[in-house]
């Protein structure tokens, strides 16, 4: 019997290309609200900091239940999705995008926004003596100071997404083709005793998590090197 077979190529494949999505997703959401949330002064920044940061202590069937009402066809994924034939957003590709980076949204906009918080004013002021203009500045000045929060905050972005299982489940459901990840299919092998492909994959996801962990720690010790 084939162990890579065409299901597990399939499966390998969409999470791949749903954490690539989500990942380009939440770098261009991230960015402006990590500079902003960096920048802000007010009672209410850590308010909405908290409420992006929502994700990382709710259960995921919680946050997966509220978002299949919002994704369904009598919530705003529905009407959505009428506006090309459908009829919801829920366990389809485009549900599991949406998904994935609301989940995700707190593991990329907090290293961007610690680089951010890190380079101080001296820089920005520096540039503004020098009569660059705020977009100038940012772009030329603190984004290129803030390239370590934003390798890692893609790295946790990426990595996390790969790693969904329950709010995958609860949205996606288990669609061959569609819907089945890697971590779904895991759980599906289990479930039905096929324990040589569910070992491989198992195995897989061990030697991703290591090599996110081997990223993360060389990142943050090139980014010591260069502060000191």
């Amino acid at each position: 019997m084939e162990i890579w077979s065409q299901e597990i190529r399939q499966s390998v494949l969409l999470t791949i290309e749903l954490a690539a999505i989500s990942t380009a997703i939440l770098l261009v959401l991230a960015t402006p609200l990590a500079w902003w949330l960096a920048h802000a002064k007010g009672w209410w920044t850590e308010i909405i900091a908290s409420v992006i940061a929502l994700p990382l202590v709710l259960p995921p069937t919680v946050l997966g239940f509220y978002l299949l009402v919002l994704l369904g066809p009598d919530g705003p994924g529905g009407w959505i999705a009428r506006l090309w034939g459908g009829r919801t957003l829920a366990f389809t590709f485009e549900g599991l995008v949406i998904g994935s980076v609301v989940y995700s949204m707190p593991f990329v906009v907090q290293p961007i926004r610690n680089a951010f918080t890190a380079i101080g004013e001296r820089p920005l002021e520096v540039a503004a003596t020098l009569r660059a203009s705020p977009t100038r500045t940012f772009w030329t000045v603190a984004v290129p100071l803030a390239r370590p929060g934003f390798l890692t905050g893609a790295v946790l972005g990426f990595a996390h997404t790969v790693g969904e299982f329950g709010l995958v489940l609860m949205i996606g459901g288990n669609i061959p083709g569609r819907t089945k990840v890697l971590s779904v299919a895991i759980f599906d092998y289990v479930e039905t005793s096929r324990w040589r492909e569910a070992s491989m994959l198992a195995g897989l996801m061990v030697v991703f998590a290591f090599a996110v962990i081997l990223t993360m720690t060389l990142v943050d010790k090139r980014a010591a090197r260069a502060a000191a």
